[in-house]
């Protein structure tokens, strides 16, 4: 279980790093880059896609580094609950454009940071 925790919260910590992009990259760029499934972030200001992308940022080293070097280990579990709140307002926001197909992978990354969440609080946390 220690084991697939720790693949998970990897995973996740990816996928946080690569979409913190949104701190660097106009915005324009990035609707034009993914399609279809970016142009969500014309609908934000660059202020709230650089706050998004500084929360994915923290999210990423909250769920590893806190572990790897064993200090305030009580922010993985944090980490991880925040960002089943930012995948929920990601899903909610898809639904409200009306984005069927591109939910999936929210629901996905949902589901993972609820895993490491639980598994981190619970069975197998850092303190005990």
């Amino acid at each position: 279980m220690n084991v697939a925790l720790w693949i998970v919260a990897g995973l996740l910590a990816a996928v946080c790093l690569a979409g913190s992009a949104k701190m660097f990259l106009p915005r324009e760029r990035m609707a034009a880059m993914g399609g279809a499934a970016t142009q969500w972030v014309l609908d934000f200001s660059p202020g709230a896609l650089r706050a998004i992308g500084a929360l994915e940022l923290l999210a990423a080293f909250g769920l590893i580094l806190p572990g790897v070097l064993g200090i305030a280990t009580v922010l993985v579990p944090l980490a991880a609950t925040g960002l089943v709140l930012l995948f929920a307002g990601a899903a909610t926001m898809r639904l409200r454009r009306g984005e069927r197909v591109t939910i999936t992978g929210d629901l996905i990354y949902f589901a993972l940071a609820v895993f490491v969440a639980w598994g981190r609080f619970g069975p197998e946390s850092f303190s005990g």
